[in-house]
């Protein structure tokens, strides 16, 4: 309705996954590196997963567009079937010809058949399941026996999974680690960061026709706090807010008009309504009144016994201050924090936190938490540097900025201050120094919390801030066919790992170092580009178990 008023070709903000609107992120720029990477390889499984609305299907049908001549293309799109539905819709994909009863030994058949067939014809099949979360155990397993159809030398059918962030559970647990070992490629596609929103939509208008802002970069934070950076949110609260100026006669979106479009598009708002209320509905609204005053008593009765102060300096009472003079290093911490661990009444996942604890450190400053994480690896934050970092740096430590998914942090293995939001969209600081499996132990305005890491999805968008320690290497990234000291300090330390062992001529980073070095990054869940970034060195920093306190311990035998 409103295209031709504000000059559209089209409608701009479709939810269809149209590979020509992709706006390419820097999360999606590596997924769609990670995809090209694992369907280049030898076979075995591709994985892709992220938050509903996060762009998968439109980033992995952006890939099949740019895939060359000679690979057959299997599309699943409906994964909730059984194992004989599965391989019958893989045959029927791929057009080949099998009879309506049969069973899964003869569909296997049909389909190694045809596998052999297609490669002697130099050609690739690839299988392509959309919604994988949905898969059943099963399933999942006659998937992986589908990839022991192979050659000497490769794999005859590649599959990419697409799913949910539960796809990743189900694959973690311990009845699927054969699948998940055939993994040669998965990335976590987070959402849109505050400072992309805007060229998001505006990329989108582009594409288009209308080459004008529509949409004031004023009303970007609000647009990013609605949708929390999810593009399909985007495109719905976009959508309505242009068909509201359309109405309004207006020539762009005001706030206003976006709150009243997420209000229709999402249900998230709720203006309140005029009129007289009956007598029942003002009883009900007591009712619920009295059942929120006394759950609010109970429950901080209970906070005020979960929740320890720390001292003055940050510390758990009782605990003694290591010194630090100028010319300190990093030491070992040991578990300083695990000995007053704040648990909840009777240790029971079900009493974690399940809303904000009061006064949990909605306004601290990055400064407070800064402090905190400096004083994990045993130092002294001072506070007149003209950055956090600096201090840290005369102690043999940098820090990383960065935002990603919270299984990134996992494999870091580093404690890090999270950068939150509050209802206000303001941001506010804590640091996690624990975590295990669904709950983390936080630190904030001197008090402990033990929260379901869940409590914070919703007020955290992958930013944080860790410390880590660089090695002796020159700061400049190292790249393939470099030579060095940094070249041998990279050869020794994958030596440790049982990674790499060539000794007798000079050191350089190509062949088997270069093979050694990727294979490093791809388990890691790194790009396999074979740049010593700062990334990659933090994970060798993590495998070489350096100094410095830990997120989580490893589990022993």
């Amino acid at each position: 309705m409103y295209t031709s008023y504000f000059g559209l070709n089209e409608n701009p903000f479709s939810i269809a996954p149209d590979p020509l609107y992709l706006y390419m992120s820097e999360h999606h720029r590596e997924a769609l590196a990670h995809l090209q990477y694992g369907i280049r390889s030898d076979g075995g499984f591709v994985l892709l997963t992220g938050e509903v609305g996060a762009g998968k299907t439109t980033l992995c049908r952006s890939l099949l567009e740019q895939l060359p001549e000679g690979v057959d293309i299997a599309f699943i799109l409906n994964p909730k079937v059984s194992v004989i539905e599965l391989l019958e819709t893989i045959c029927d994909e791929l057009s080949i010809d099998h009879p309506e009863q049969s069973s899964i030994k003869k569909l296997v058949d049909k389909l190694n058949s045809y596998l052999l067939e297609a490669n002697a014809r130099e050609r690739k099949t690839l299988l392509v399941i959309d919604e994988a979360q949905n898969l059943s155990i099963d399933v999942l397993e006659q998937l992986r026996l589908l990839t022991n159809l192979e050659t000497n030398h490769y794999k005859l059918l590649q599959i990419v999974l697409l799913g949910q962030p539960e796809l990743m559970q189900i694959l973690n647990r311990q009845e699927m680690r054969q699948l998940s070992q055939r993994v040669t490629a998965r990335y976590h596609l987070g959402p849109l960061g505050l400072e992309e929103i805007g060229s998001y939509v505006q990329h989108r208008l582009k594409i288009a026709g209308c080459n004008r802002p529509l949409f004031p970069e004023t009303l970007n934070k609000n647009l990013w706090q609605m949708t929390s950076g999810i593009p399909r949110l985007i495109n719905l609260v976009c959508d309505r807010a242009l068909l509201g100026a359309y109405a309004l006669g207006y020539k762009e979106v005001d706030s206003k008009i976006l709150r009243q479009a997420a209000h229709e598009a999402l249900g998230n708002l709720h203006p309140p309504k005029k009129g007289k209320k009956s007598i029942l509905t003002i009883g009900l609204a007591c009712l619920v009144l009295l059942l929120f005053v006394a759950g609010f008593w109970i429950w901080n009765t209970q906070s005020l016994t979960a929740v320890q102060p720390l001292s003055e300096a940050g510390r758990p009472p009782g605990e003694s201050v290591t010194s630090n003079s100028a010319q300190a290093q990093p030491v070992a911490i040991t578990e300083k924090i695990s000995a007053t661990a704040v648990k909840p009444p009777h240790n029971s996942d079900d009493n974690l936190y399940q809303t904000w604890p009061q006064g949990f450190a909605t306004t601290q400053s990055m400064e407070s938490a800064f402090a905190d994480l400096t004083e994990l690896w045993g130092l002294s934050y001072q506070a007149d540097r003209p950055d956090y970092c600096s201090s840290a740096i005369e102690y043999g430590l940098d820090c990383l900025v960065r935002k990603d998914s919270l299984d990134t942090l996992r494999r870091i293995n580093r404690p890090a201050i999270l950068t939150l939001y509050g209802d206000d969209g303001a941001p506010f600081y804590v640091l996690m120094s624990r975590l295990k499996h669904d709950r983390a132990l936080f630190i904030a305005d001197g008090k402990q919390y033990e929260l379901n890491i869940s409590m914070i999805a919703s007020n955290w968008f992958g930013g944080y801030l860790l410390l880590w320690q660089r090695p002796p290497i020159q700061r400049e990234l190292l790249k393939p066919g470099q030579v060095g000291d940094s070249v041998n300090w990279l050869a020794e330390t994958l030596q440790k790992l049982r990674l790499y062992n060539v000794t007798g001529k000079e050191t350089r980073l190509d062949g088997l170092l270069l093979g050694a070095l990727k294979r490093f990054q791809l388990s890691n869940g790194l790009m396999p580009d074979g740049v010593l970034g700062p990334m990659t060195l933090i994970h060798l920093n993590t495998a070489s178990d350096l100094p410095g306190p830990r997120l989580h311990q490893a589990e022993t035998s």
